[in-house]
């Protein structure tokens, strides 16, 4: 694919900041995305410093006017979308489950599930219309397994995972391929509010199978590659990206 449009949800931290840089190394169409302009014009910017045409819009992915504005701006700057990273999201409330609340519930599922629904809702129309594209959305190994204390952020990725299969199998008459990547543990700010603090985090990556976590450009190497005509007869996967995590194995230290 030759300069492939790429729009990018969540695109000013971690593993969505990650992949902007690297689709823009390879001379990419950006448009990125985040709540934040202080942050995200910047970044624009930057990206096009390294010969990536790039166009920052603010979308908050829970409000549908802001994604249909955001997919109308892309297509309205370079005419089409053809490889769509749905990356934002949120961790939310983490805790027991005899302590979530309808806000906690609310605040992570409408970010990481109904942000991720209006997302392809948008997409799709577009890419219909074209008759191609490639859709990756971010999951999370936690939406193949359970973690204690985090019910809300398991059930929201879980059901990303869900909605990708549908999707796919939707999509596949028209020409656009949904796929998820799983990372695991991954450098991330998201990783270090979950783990809160150094020691926890030393005495996780002591029992994954690499013994480190991985790096939010690993990640991106992932995405890129679903995104990619390399990819091309990849539909409904989720791709783990966890340095064997999901093989099995302690997950947690012992006690």
């Amino acid at each position: 694919m030759s300069d492939p449009v790429v729009l990018i949800t969540g695109a000013l931290t971690g593993i969505g900041r990650a992949t902007a840089l690297a689709y823009a190394r390879q001379g990419a169409n950006l448009v990125v995305s985040g709540r934040h302009e202080d942050v995200g014009e910047p970044f624009a910017r930057e990206l096009s410093g390294l010969g990536a045409p790039t166009e920052f819009v603010r979308a908050d992915v829970r409000f549908e006017a802001d994604v249909k504005n955001l997919v109308e701006r892309a297509v309205a700057r370079f005419g089409r979308i053809d490889v769509a990273f749905n990356n934002a999201g949120t961790e939310g409330t983490t805790g027991p489950v005899t302590e979530v609340t309808d806000e906690g519930y609310q605040a992570t599922f409408d970010t990481n599930v109904k942000g991720t629904l209006l997302c392809l809702k948008h997409e799709f129309r577009v890419m219909r219309e074209q008759g191609s594209g490639s859709i990756v959305n971010v999951g999370s190994v936690f939406g193949l397994m359970g973690y204690p204390g985090a019910a809300l952020y398991v059930g929201s990725k879980h059901a990303v995972v869900g909605i990708t299969k549908a999707a796919a199998l939707e999509g596949a008459a028209h020409g656009i391929r949904v796929n998820a990547v799983a990372p695991g543990f991954t450098r991330t700010g998201m990783y270090e509010r979950f783990t809160g603090d150094d020691s926890v985090r030393d005495a996780v990556d002591s029992v994954l199978p690499m013994h480190r976590a991985g790096t939010p450009e690993e990640i991106a190497e992932a995405v890129q590659y679903l995104g990619s005509d390399k990819a091309k007869y990849v539909s409904g996967h989720v791709l783990t990206v966890d340095g064997g995590l999901m093989a099995g194995g302690p997950l947690f230290p012992s006690s």
